[in-house]
């Protein structure tokens, strides 16, 4: 790969970069929200070098030229670069035309369900119905709240389908990240009572706690007893487990 291809590689996936960050969320299918400012310095920081080394070249060929260095038959090449480089052409025109999807269904069907931080004390449950919760939190009701007020309680939860093994559920789910994709986690709700919609629909569900365990131990399933479920709009950030979104007409 010529020293050029090198420099306009560098300016593409700087702009690729600022592109993504700045006038659209797609960033948000690799990282998490907090990191958009070190795209955009990083985005910046590759086209300065890519620009900063045309200047570079340019002014040493002009020196090369002014003390009367030219091309003699001599010139020297530059090191060749084996050709499966050219695929780093690939990422870099990806972020300007072609982003992959965010994560899904797939990945969720192919892990197991992010296991819930140990919790001790609850604040009470509001008295609205149904209650708009997130799907970690009902788990940590469900097997954690000794109080079971959860128990007999309508709550909401929205998420994204995921297929399960048993033909008569299936699973709500959100995906978590601490940082980036690479280390995404999935949290899961099974849902009784209703056909499962395609995979990867957003949905909001709402229902009552499927007993199955007992309540306010490890032992209980986090499952819902589905009354309705309503398809929502997919979040711009979808690597988060947010409370219940507005639901769609």
């Amino acid at each position: 790969m010529r020293r050029p291809l090198q420099m306009v590689l560098l300016v593409l996936s700087g702009v690729g970069l600022l592109h993504i960050a700045l006038f659209t969320d797609l960033y948000l299918r690799y990282v998490k929200e907090g990191m958009r400012p070190l795209l955009i310095a990083s985005g910046a920081l590759l086209i300065l070098l890519g620009v900063a080394d045309v200047v570079s070249s340019v002014r040493r060929r002009e020196e090369d030229e002014h003390a009367g260095h030219g091309d003699d038959g001599h010139g020297h090449s530059e090191s060749g670069v084996p050709r499966v480089a050219w695929l780093l052409f690939l990422p870099a025109l990806s972020l300007l035309v072609y982003a992959p999807p965010a994560l899904g269904a797939y990945t969720a069907s192919r892990e197991p369900a992010k296991a819930v931080a140990p919790q001790d004390d609850f604040d009470p449950l509001p008295a609205t119905s149904p209650i708009p919760i997130t799907l970690s939190e009902f788990t940590s009701r469900v097997q954690q709240d000794r109080s079971r007020a959860i128990e007999g309680r309508t709550v909401r939860m929205t998420g994204f389908v995921t297929s399960a093994e048993q033909g008569d559920s299936w699973f709500l789910t959100r995906i978590m990240i601490s940082c980036c994709a690479a280390d995404a986690q999935s949290v899961k709700v099974r849902i009784h009572g209703t056909p499962a919609p395609s995979a990867n629909t957003w949905v909001a569900v709402t229902g009552t706690w499927h007993p199955g365990g007992t309540l306010g131990t490890s032992s209980a399933s986090a499952a819902l007893d589905a009354r309705s479920v309503r398809k929502v709009a997919k979040p711009a950030n979808s690597y988060t487990d947010a409370l219940p979104l507005t639901l769609t007409r």
